[in-house]
């Protein structure tokens, strides 16, 4: 039992956060300002060679691990991109799992590499409007055809769909009336954003204004056959070997920018003079930053247990999505504590903590929700009959 990153491991977070030092506050304020997608950070972590650090060396990746990717996603937040840097990259890290482990070789050459490279973006198109949580139930119809699929459907909250190139969709081939369980007739493509059959509109929301989340509309969207990720009606079982994943990495991005907060705070606090003291030398400073530290790296630890289950190949279904609670409540409890420490300049954009709090909502609220969380640690591991 060992709780240290390897050697190699701190150096990769070593490496990582020296490459996002280039792209300071200045920089992540005013994307947030302009709402424009982060190229510069995108292609430079693409040309270092980071968005493949868990996909396999034959395809252009480094070959690592999951453990390696909460590493530096951990790192790309806490070094102050926060949210805003991590969605930028996120897809890429996680996200082509399915093409990479239920691919053909050649799906897996042709698909992933331009991602990897930064020649092409992606996004993962899942959620619908009216099923939320409940993928079974999704509308989004592919209908078999010559060639291929036709397809028709909307989904929402598609994370940069609107710069994206290719997406990861999931759409039902066969009616639910048709299938035995809700699991079945589900099928995963990895396909061309076609903007000829797909609509997008921007969300207004919150926060991380510079990576965009969609509302699609897809009319009539053909995808070839040679698109199809595995077989036709397994697309649920497909799509769930990067649930796990996805949970690490927020959960890595979560205390990350819970670090960076307290990290803010923690240096204003001690330069800050009021009454002739430090504000950071009275206790009803110091307790609260004390705490959010110590919770940060309690749910690091459980992150890390999840990922290094995960390479191992080992079940971690209870224990990403209880490092992906524990690290989002830590996150935002962090969060709300530095701009509570720091007063009315924690509330001013300049100071950078009221925009970690918009974005650290993000993993409280996906990609599965914090109540869903509880229900199945409740139900898996307490065994207590299902709510839902």
């Amino acid at each position: 039992m060992d709780f240290a990153l390897t050697e190699d491991q701190q150096n990769i977070r070593e490496a990582v956060l020296r490459h996002c030092s280039q792209f300071d506050d200045d920089y992540w304020l005013e994307k947030d300002r302009s709402g424009e997608f982060p190229t510069e950070f995108h292609m430079s972590m693409a040309q270092a060679g980071w968005l493949g650090i868990a996909m396999p060396e034959a395809v252009g990746g480094a070959g690592l691990g999951i453990t390696e990717a909460a590493v530096m996603m951990q790192a790309v937040a806490e070094s102050g991109g926060g949210m805003t840097a991590a969605s930028a990259i996120h897809g890429p890290v996680f996200g082509l799992e399915p093409v990479h482990l239920f691919g053909t070789e050649a799906q897996q050459r042709r698909m992933i590499p331009p991602i990897l490279s930064g020649e092409e973006k992606m996004c993962f198109a899942v959620t619908e409007p009216n099923t939320g949580l409940d993928t079974t139930s999704l509308k989004t119809r592919a209908q078999k055809v010559d060639g291929g699929y036709k397809v028709n459907g909307e989904k929402i909250w598609i994370t940069n769909a609107h710069v994206a190139d290719r997406m990861l969709l999931i759409a039902r081939t066969t009616p639910l009336e048709g299938v035995k369980r809700k699991t079945e007739g589900l099928t995963l493509f990895y396909c061309k954003l076609d903007r000829d059959a797909i609509e997008h509109r921007l969300i207004p929301k919150m926060g991380r204004h510079a990576v965009g989340s969609n509302m699609l509309f897809i009319s009539d969207l053909f995808i070839p056959e040679e698109d199809r990720i595995g077989e036709e009606g397994q697309g649920f079982k497909i799509l769930l070997q990067g649930l796990n994943p996805e949970r690490v990495l927020l959960g890595a991005e979560a205390t990350g920018l819970g670090r960076v907060a307290i990290q803010k705070a923690s240096r204003y606090a001690r330069e800050r003079i009021v009454f002739g003291r430090p504000i950071g030398q009275n206790q009803g400073i110091q307790h609260p930053l004390a705490r959010a530290w110590m919770q940060l790296e309690a749910a690091s630890l459980m992150v890390f247990k999840a990922a290094t289950l995960f390479d191992q190949g080992k079940d971690c279904a209870v224990e990403a999505n209880t490092a992906k609670y524990l690290a989002a409540e830590a996150g935002y409890e962090a969060c709300q504590t530095a701009v509570m420490s720091m007063g009315g300049m924690g509330y001013a954009q300049e100071y950078h903590v009221e925009r970690y709090l918009r974005e650290v909502l993000i993993p409280r609220i996906a990609p599965v929700s914090p109540h869903q969380i509880m229900n199945y640690i409740a139900e898996r591991v307490l065994e207590l009959p299902k709510s839902y």
